[in-house]
């Protein structure tokens, strides 16, 4: 239903540099650049930053909330891991999330902007 989402960033070269980085660990790569803008995807740019430079950073108890499905545990891991390296900060480690179901097994970063980004697999036992 949804073909693709678009966040906002104060500084596009180093949000570029930052979701390089983690979108890489979901197999997704930077395909399209335009002046205000970066596309990432598999096949077709899905996710995209837009630049905007006189944005405040996000406060913790609001912006976008934003989850991207991973092939499982491993590369929810590996999300959260280059995150927090690329200078995200933790808004939950990864683990099961029994409260959502018993097969939710996900991560919560915010990124340099504030923006709150999700990564889930569904497991047989989390």
């Amino acid at each position: 239903m949804i073909d693709h989402i678009s966040i906002a960033v104060g500084d596009l070269e180093r949000a570029t540099r930052f979701y390089e980085a983690v979108l890489g660990t979901l197999g997704m790569a930077k395909l399209r650049t335009w002046p205000a803008a970066a596309g990432f995807g598999k096949v077709y740019p899905e996710f995209w930053l837009n630049h905007r430079p006189a944005m405040s950073p996000i406060a913790n108890d609001s912006g976008v909330h934003i989850c991207l499905r991973a092939r499982g545990k491993d590369a929810v891991d590996a999300f959260y891991t280059a995150a927090l390296r690329a200078g995200a900060t933790s808004d939950g480690a990864p683990g099961a999330r029994p409260e959502y179901n018993d097969k939710y097994y996900a991560a919560f970063i915010r990124d340099l902007d504030g923006n709150r980004v999700e990564v889930v697999t569904f497991v047989e036992s989390a």
